[in-house]
């Protein structure tokens, strides 16, 4: 059985996206990465992608990464981003569960060792990566806006950054 606590803790946080060090995953075999869109890459739920998650994802093919979108969104919206960014995407990937992202590594031909889930939400994007054995980022919310439920998760997710001294 997992260790719950565990899995909430992310292997690295950053301030932005762009602050990762991506040059030291190469060095660590990182060749996948499945990215989270909303409060990400970009703002909360919006249909197109922004200038910003352009050059990240021109930037990160650039480098040699594989990169798969995976969302929790049910519509076509993310699938739609994605498109955009011209990269596949995983719908309705249930994160904090494991399927969504064991669907992307399998339909990225990628193994858990050479991945890593990036997000910013603990019980969501964290978790996913960490119960389904991949690194994970943490990186803070690209704005404050965003939908009522996921600001209901915020404080109890400083309560665990606390805690766990992230």
């Amino acid at each position: 059985m997992p260790n719950i606590f565990k899995a909430m803790v992310p292997s690295a946080v950053y301030k932005v996206f762009s602050d990762i060090p991506f040059d030291s995953l190469i060095e660590k075999g990182m060749k996948c990465i499945l990215l989270d869109y909303d409060n990400t890459l970009g703002p909360d739920r919006t249909w197109e992608p922004t200038d910003f998650s352009r050059g990240i994802v021109d930037d990160l093919k650039k480098r040699g990464f594989r990169l798969v979108l995976v969302s929790n969104a049910k519509s076509e919206r993310s699938s739609n981003i994605a498109s955009l960014l011209d990269i596949p995407c995983v719908t309705c990937a249930h994160k904090p569960r494991t399927d969504g992202v064991l669907r992307a590594l399998e339909l990225m031909k990628a193994s858990k060792e050479e991945s890593v889930m990036i997000g910013d939400q603990i019980f969501t994007d964290v978790m996913a990566g960490n119960l389904a054995g991949v690194t994970s980022i943490l990186v803070e919310q690209y704005e404050k806006k965003e939908v009522w439920y996921v600001k209901i998760k915020r404080p109890f997710e400083k309560i665990v950054r606390k805690i766990g001294g992230f």
